[in-house]
């Protein structure tokens, strides 16, 4: 199984995973032939990337870091949670407060399924693994960051509380952009003045709804309010300094620069892993503390299977094989040579000493 561009995918493809909606509804299932037809709407609902099934991949085993079922469970409370937070302060009465509470008590559910689903696996994270439909980006967003943020909370060994509160504060860091009228938010265009400001807004948005619900600890209002802020003191609304801002929101941001950087937006396409990666080591010491990102590193798979890679003597191959003890130098499978002329497919795993020299220099899902 590999992941491919789906410009690059014609009548006859066997689809390799499942696709979803952003609430966690199959839209089309695995195991499935692609005609222009099902391409064409494909492109239409935003689907980039799928993963398909073929010759040379043939073995390569992607897993998925949440199982599709809990992911749908998360989705749909997520979209619905955050429906009703908004809406909810409008009827400030018993029924109202009453519903607040089990929204958040449906989101923490979720989020403690998550967290033993995290603790329970030993992969590194690999949210490419689920081929998505890009609609409101906020909501399945937010799922992401939380799933990131986890992670990252518990290679900072954090006390399950905290884990905890940091996962709901992911969950709902984004709340304040459903104030925002969506043409604003995904506009392809360059931003007004005004316009970016709106957007900004969403920050106190988000924290003057959330800090009203008894339900919700402070800090985690604080999440929505602070996981724009750097600790150079550049960041917004506040313009916080490194000691000031909340442990949270030092982890959350992390995540969800990482997410957004790496999902597709109306106003740009999705990079890679590995080039997520790189955007959060030019912003160590200044916009995110250095020991976040370092660990992040480690529990994020950055070439993960199925990817296509360039090697440093021109050869290509698909990642076959994750290296959780050797991060930048997994297993791959050789698919074309130096002339870019496909070959009999065999394995190298780059973290062999005999291998040592060689480096992966370009990754992509366009073969």
């Amino acid at each position: 199984m590999r992941l491919v561009n789906l410009d690059n995918c014609q009548t006859g493809t066997l689809l390799g995973k499942s696709i979803f909606r952003e609430n966690g509804t199959i839209l089309l299932t695995q195991g499935t032939y692609l005609t222009n037809n099902l391409i064409k709407r494909l492109k239409e609902l935003n689907v980039f990337t799928v993963y398909i099934e073929d010759e040379v991949s043939e073995g390569i085993e992607v897993k998925e870091s949440i199982p599709p079922e809990l992911r749908q469970e998360a989705a749909m409370a997520i979209t619905e949670g955050l429906d009703e937070l908004v809406h909810i302060h409008k009827r400030p009465n018993v029924h109202g407060i009453m519903k607040t509470g089990r929204v958040v008590r449906s989101i923490q559910k979720v989020f403690k399924d998550i967290l033993f689903c995290l603790n329970e696996s030993q992969a590194a994270l690999n949210l490419l693994a689920m081929a998505k439909v890009q609609e409101d980006h906020v909501y399945n967003h937010s799922l992401n960051v939380s799933i990131y943020a986890c992670q990252l909370a518990i290679e900072n060994g954090l006390p399950i509380k905290n884990i905890e509160e940091i996962g709901l504060g992911a969950m709902l860091h984004d709340l304040g952009k459903l104030y925002i009228p969506k043409e604003i938010l995904n506009k392809p265009g360059r931003l007004t003045e005004l316009e970016y400001e709106l957007i900004q807004s969403h920050c106190e948005l988000g924290f003057d709804r959330l800090r009203k619900i008894h339900e919700i600890p402070l800090p985690v209002a604080h999440c929505a309010l602070q996981h724009h802020e750097k600790i150079d003191g550049t960041g917004y609304p506040r313009g916080l300094r490194d000691h000031e801002i909340h442990k949270y929101a030092k982890i959350i941001s992390v995540a969800d620069v990482f997410d957004a950087v790496t999902s597709h937006r109306t106003y740009r396409p999705a990079m890679l892993p590995h080039q997520g990666i790189e955007i959060l080591q030019r912003g160590m010491g200044t916009q995110f503390e250095t020991k976040q990102v370092e660990l992040f590193k480690q529990c994020v798979a950055i070439y993960p299977p199925g990817l296509t890679v360039l090697l440093n003597d021109g050869r290509t191959g698909i990642v076959s094989k994750y290296n959780f003890q050797s991060i930048g130098r997994p297993v791959v499978r050789i698919i074309k040579d130096q002339e870019n002329q496909a070959v009999q497919p065999y394995e190298i795993d780059l973290s062999a000493n005999e291998h040592r020299l060689l480096d992966i220099v370009e990754a992509d899902a366009l073969l």
